[in-house]
């Protein structure tokens, strides 16, 4: 019999919030985090808004000069971690070591740090960089910098699939513990790449949106859409088999129960257009989790708000639904944080646990122009309160990575 996962621990730091509650609180709200780019100057670019993490002081979180050490995309993982391993309640004096486990993802890694790097190199020579450059730029070092911090002694990895990696990380985390390996495992993701060379490329690439009006950038569903907007951020979530949580008297969110992982095998940036690569990614994680497409009340959808993206992913929710897909609830929270590319999954994780605990949708806002080929119930501009007992959410990253989740609703 396959064991029971169950989340104990959050931990978020977005565009919206400083911690998982308050991100939640902004995302039943409707608050937009996107703003003008503060953390560099920005002056010479096409694209110049981002959802940033406001006002974040890695000392609040660490000493100063371990975050000497830390490119900001790791500094980010560590400090969510921080809130979701005391949300937990866990001690490691009880724990056996060796059974707690991290996969904590990252799509791109400390891209900032390479850039920093590049020109100290220029101007001092590359025999002077500094000799931490590169284990502060390694996606995998957040992951090792939480393990050394709170004694996780069992696997601790990272997986790279673009913007599908904190949900590959999340599924991959639930896995360990259902399979018997593990019986607690923190995962999530972390990206910050608000930098030159980060939005200067996705700007080549024309993946970014072409307005710099927070109000019209992020419109995920909206026929008017034209790209997505860079976030940063980072969630991180304690996951632990039922009977060991209950053992300890944990607090329970909610349960993770299936997971689905595909690629499209297409293109190297663009979804299939048919959609099957996601539809067969959904399809997969609800027989995981053993329940019918009938019994799912919510999507929490990737929906980037780039043209293919969410006209290609409304295509695979009908298939992977079918009749049923016209009455779900399919919101997308890009639209109030950008996409955080390999921190998106596992903060949108944690969104859908909020959502089944609380029985509120969170909204698409600014949704304005209605796109005939997108026609699902998007949650337009204000969020509801709903009963629901299951939802997926979707992560779909460059490369033709999918990932889809499934949660329930906790229930003794």
């Amino acid at each position: 019999m396959k064991r029971r996962v169950v989340v104990t621990g959050m931990g978020a730091l977005t565009p919206i919030g400083k911690t998982a509650p308050e991100t939640w609180a902004a995302a039943k709200a409707g608050v937009c985090g996107i703003g003008p780019i503060t953390l560099y100057d920005n002056s010479e670019q096409k694209a110049k808004i981002a959802g940033e993490v406001k006002d974040f002081a890695p000392e609040n979180y660490m000493d100063k000069r371990d975050a000497r050490k830390m490119d900001r995309f790791c500094q980010l993982a560590y400090a969510a971690a921080g809130e979701a391993f005391q949300d937990s309640g866990l001690s490691m004096e009880k724990e056996d070591a060796f059974r707690c486990g991290i996969l904590v993802s990252s799509g791109i890694g400390g891209l900032g740090t390479i850039e920093n790097e590049q020109m100290r190199g220029v101007q001092k020579g590359f025999d002077r960089v500094s000799p931490y450059f590169i284990p502060m730029c390694i996606p995998n070092i957040a992951g090792a910098h939480i393990a050394i911090r709170y004694g996780f002694r069992g696997m601790c990895s990272c997986p790279v699939t673009a913007c599908a990696s904190g949900s590959n990380a999340t599924g991959d985390a639930f896995r360990q513990i259902r399979d018997g390996y593990m019986d607690v495992m923190l995962c999530g993701g972390a990206e910050s790449v608000v930098t030159p060379l980060g939005i200067g490329g996705f700007t080549s690439m024309k993946a970014l949106c072409s307005t710099n009006d927070p109000e019209r950038a992020s419109i995920p569903f909206d026929k008017e859409r034209s790209g997505f907007v860079m976030g940063e951020g980072a969630g991180i979530l304690i996951l632990e088999e039922l009977e060991h949580a209950r053992a300890r008297d944990a607090r329970i969110y909610g349960e993770i129960v299936g997971y689905g992982a595909s690629c499209d095998a297409y293109h190297m940036t663009a979804p299939s257009p048919d959609g099957e690569g996601a539809a067969e990614c959904m399809k997969m994680a609800l027989k995981d989790a053993g329940i019918a497409p009938e019994d799912v009340g919510y999507i929490n959808a990737h929906g980037t708000s780039t043209p293919m993206n969410d006209r290609c992913e409304t295509i695979a929710i009908k298939a992977a639904f079918g009749p049923h897909a016209k009455k779900l609830m399919v919101s997308s929270t890009k639209s109030m944080t950008g996409h955080l590319l390999g921190a998106s999954g596992a903060v949108e994780a944690i969104l859908s646990i909020c959502t089944l605990k609380d029985g509120f949708v969170p909204p698409t806002i600014h949704y304005r122009v209605p796109d005939e080929e997108c026609d699902l119930d998007i949650v337009p501009n204000q969020g509801r309160s709903a009963d629901i007992r299951y939802a997926v959410s979707n992560s779909l990253g460059f490369g033709g990575h999918n990932a889809s989740l499934v949660f329930k609703r906790w229930e003794e």
